[in-house]
């Protein structure tokens, strides 16, 4: 098992793996819970959908793990979740069978641009310094997520943000979880951020803010309303409608997930020379927990970026998606104790590991204007809209146009113009 995963060559150790793998199901169980509760609003049967996307979530992580040996959890995107609820089927009034459709056609060509390794070289392509830019912005980006999440950070009608009510009940509990956590982080307690949630969640029970489960185990509810839907719709996909979701659910995706990966494997130091080992693998992965997904009854899953708080807490290989699998196995079985697991818990771990993220800006030469400019929005507008693609998007059209006003037009990969113009495509007729 060592040798498979090459704990030697990555310095980890069992304890290491399990503690990570621990940290990162901590961190983004809440999809067990979110997921089905957006879905349900575009029709589909809740419980039905919590039993996808527990197991999207494992064959997603196992994938991944085995294939690539990286320490990453996939799961359900909380961002596509909301587009296909909100945006398809309840704003352009597509049927959630049809949309679901969409997004099985969108992980096909996933994997087949995957298996031809289109998506693993446009990645390789993207310069250094935006990579590092990608990995900063998306820290910056979980960061937000954390605030938010806990209250720390409101909504404004004046400012659009603003500081919460640090003293209502469950921000105080955010707030002593982050003090917590940050205590142990600094005075190099190893899992401090798994023990800050574990502390968080003990304090939440004893002060009455977090319900203690009346039972443990629960049943795990049928796939039958939503498996297999995807091939009862073919007719109704030959829409100028449905075939622009497509290439959204597609370009979205794509962008997000090409992020994420930069990002995780920057952290896990699994990236060299600017090239990422077995990302094909990956993205293969990736793809086929999408199809898969859809198959089941889910929106497009993704490189979930909260795996960010395992690989901090020191997950290195595939080993950590192994035991990150595994607990959403057990959690299928046990679905009443992830009421614990509320977002004044996980709040604290977003925040720390938002900072240990953005710690890749050091990396990028801000002395030339060229590169701070593209990098800089790049970071920027991850947190501001809310989307990695869209910090994507400002940093690969710009990166382009200052090294053509700077007429050094041989230093720009070929790739990198297709990517502009895409981009700029893709805000005039889709965004």
């Amino acid at each position: 098992m060592k040798n498979f995963f090459r704990f030697t060559e990555r310095n980890t150790t069992y304890k290491k793996e399990i503690l990570a793998g621990l940290t990162t199901f901590l961190s983004i169980s809440y999809i067990l819970v979110v997921n089905p509760l957006i879905l349900s609003q575009a029709g589909m049967d809740r419980g039905a959908v919590f039993t996808a996307t527990a197991l999207t979530a494992i064959i997603g992580s196992l994938l991944i793990g085995l294939l690539a040996n990286y320490p990453i959890a996939i799961a359900p995107s909380m961002g596509l979740n909301s587009f296909f609820t909100f945006s398809v089927v309840i704003g352009m009034g597509i049927d959630w069978q049809v949309a679901l459709t969409g997004v099985f056609i969108a992980g096909i060509i996933f994997m087949i641009l995957s298996l031809m390794k289109i998506r693993e070289k446009i990645i390789n392509a993207i310069p250094k310094d935006l990579k590092h830019a990608i990995a900063a912005g998306i820290g910056f980006f979980i960061a937000f997520i954390g605030f938010k999440n806990s209250g720390i950070i409101v909504a404004s009608p004046d400012t659009f943000v603003s500081i919460g009510d640090l003293t209502s009940p469950g921000t105080a509990l955010a707030v002593i979880g982050l003090i917590i956590t940050i205590i142990m982080l600094v005075r190099g307690m190893n899992g401090a951020i798994f023990y800050g949630m574990a502390i968080t969640t003990i304090i939440g029970m004893i002060a009455g803010l977090i319900k203690i489960p009346t039972s443990i185990i629960g049943t795990i509810p049928s796939l039958e309303p939503t498996f297999g839907a995807v091939f009862m719709n073919w007719g109704a996909i030959f829409t100028p409608d449905v075939l622009a979701v497509i290439f959204t659910f597609l370009f979205v995706a794509f962008f997000d997930t090409a992020g994420s990966l930069i990002a995780l494997t920057s952290q896990a130091g699994i990236m060299k020379n600017n090239e990422i080992p077995k990302i094909g693998r990956a993205l293969l992965a990736d793809s086929s927990a999408g199809a898969i997904g859809a198959i089941l009854g889910t929106s497009t899953p993704a490189t979930s970026v909260e795996s960010s708080s395992g690989i901090a807490v020191g997950g290195r290989t595939g080993f950590t998606s192994v035991i990150i699998a595994l607990c959403f196995l057990i959690a299928l079985f046990f679905s009443p104790i992830l009421a614990v697991i509320t977002t004044e818990v996980t709040a604290p771990a977003l925040i720390i590991v938002g900072a240990l993220m953005a710690m890749d800006i050091r990396n990028i030469d801000w002395s030339r204007i060229e590169i701070v400019i593209p990098a800089f929005l790049t970071i920027i507008m991850m947190p501001l809209t809310s989307s990695v693609a869209m910090g994507l998007a400002f940093g690969f059209i710009l990166y382009p146009l200052v090294l053509l006003a700077q007429k050094r037009f041989k230093e720009i990969h070929p790739i990198m113009y297709v990517l502009c113009v895409l981009f700029i495509l893709y805000f005039i007729f889709i965004a």
